[in-house]
């Protein structure tokens, strides 16, 4: 079974794997939410970080043990510790997201007080009512209309091309650093389409097409890009530490020279 996707611990594991994995305990686990604005996905309590959650994430609790808990997210399915006090039982209805590459939580509906936080491209939101040119959070502050949304976006290219300049982070998902899938993720995510959360499990999650078009996913080993056209594509990468626009014949012969393996093929979301 894939790690990432296995809700498991070496001690306990989820009610569906009964029979299917040995473990000493088995649990329903307990239903939690992201409350704070990013959270590290982790591989262990001490571990490397293999994904980020953003404010709103719903999340299976499967095991508490010390200050983490290990989770399985939804709606990806990806799996792995996070800090406990991360969590919240509240659980408001969602009504929202932020459509803006990123926005601020502020105390009052007011942008001259001082911000709370920072959320990212993707964080959801549950609204209870509009003042002025700000919504107000059941989970508290208040954040500028402009910066959010109630319907999903229709072009996950625009979506991406809104994160131009995000500096490349290895497992970022935020507006605040962001990975080549986290990239793919978020644009198909403000889009309403389900999408993995690493660029292995993409490629296998969406047919290959022998064309491309807007909107195709453009694959090497570990890496990913969204297609704008048949000739440009935009991308979170290392080779510039930021999301950026490119050539696809320029990256095919860059990354190929560079030894970073052959182009893989389009795959069509």
């Amino acid at each position: 079974m894939d790690r990432r996707l296995t809700p498991a611990t070496d001690r306990v594991a989820h009610e569906r794997l009964r029979g299917l994995i040995d473990r000493p305990a088995f649990t329903a686990g307990h239903l939690a939410r992201l409350a704070v604005p990013l959270a590290d996905l982790l591989t262990a309590p001490d571990g490397r970080r293999d994904r980020q959650l953003l404010f709103g994430a719903e999340v299976t609790v499967i095991e508490t043990r010390g200050a983490h808990s290990f989770i399985e997210a939804a709606p990806d399915g990806y799996c792995g510790w996070v800090q406990s006090a991360a969590l919240s039982a509240e659980r408001p209805a969602i009504t929202h997201r932020v459509s803006a590459p990123a926005t601020h939580l502020y105390p009052a509906p007011d942008m001259k007080q001082p911000e709370i936080a920072s959320l990212s491209l993707g964080a959801r939101l549950a609204v209870t009512a509009i003042s002025g040119r700000f919504a107000s959070l059941a989970t508290g502050g208040h954040v500028p209309l402009q910066h959010i949304s109630d319907a999903p976006a229709t072009d996950p290219v625009a979506v991406a091309e809104s994160l131009l300049g995000t500096p490349y982070l290895w497992g970022g998902n935020s507006r605040s650093g962001i990975d080549c899938s986290g990239l793919v993720q978020a644009a198909l995510t403000a889009c309403g389409k389900a999408c993995p959360g690493d660029s292995d499990l993409q490629r296998a999650a969406f047919p290959a097409t022998p064309t491309i078009r807007r909107g195709d996913l453009l694959f090497w080993p570990g890496h990913v890009a969204l297609a704008a056209s048949e000739t440009l594509m935009i991308h979170a990468t290392a080779f510039a530490m930021a999301v950026i626009w490119e050539p696809i014949p320029d990256a095919i012969a860059r990354i190929e020279a560079a030894g970073e393996g052959p182009f893989l093929g389009a795959h069509r979301p």
